[in-house]
């Protein structure tokens, strides 16, 4: 299996994500994941806090198909609040690394009025590529 990171030569270097990725071997489609646990209970009304539980359940999901953070393709971010995104940015980094160390797959976030669980800040959904089994 291979991951390339795909950067255009003369672009200014992208901070914490990869402006694309090409890779070989089993796709692995994870849903979006909120900050609760396997009990579907949200962990914390903390921006960070939910953040760091949402990407500890991609990894779990990711593991149940061989793979793990460094298989990670892409993650989509929906947030309900921008600037509590943009205010936080060393503690999200902190958290992000805690989970996932340093792979940075491509990114995109949206804004979004709400989420369908009435508490949840972010809800962040994957796409991995896996060694074929």
């Amino acid at each position: 299996m291979t991951i390339d990171i795909l950067h255009p030569q003369g672009w200014a270097p992208a901070k914490g994500y990869a402006n694309g990725v090409a890779a070989e071997g089993r796709q692995v489609f994870i849903a979006g994941q909120i900050g609760w646990n396997e009990k579907c209970e949200l962990v914390s009304d903390d921006f960070v806090a939910q953040v760091e539980q949402a990407l500890k359940n991609i990894v779990a999901v990711l593991k149940e198909a061989g793979g793990g953070p460094e298989h990670l393709v892409r993650l989509t971010w929906y947030l309900t609040d921008k600037r509590e995104y943009v205010s936080r940015q060393k503690e999200l980094g902190e958290a992000y690394r805690r989970v996932l160390g340093k792979n940075f797959p491509a990114m995109s976030a949206f804004v979004v009025m709400a989420l369908i669980e009435d508490r949840a800040k972010v809800e962040i959904e994957a796409t991995a590529v896996v060694p074929s089994r």
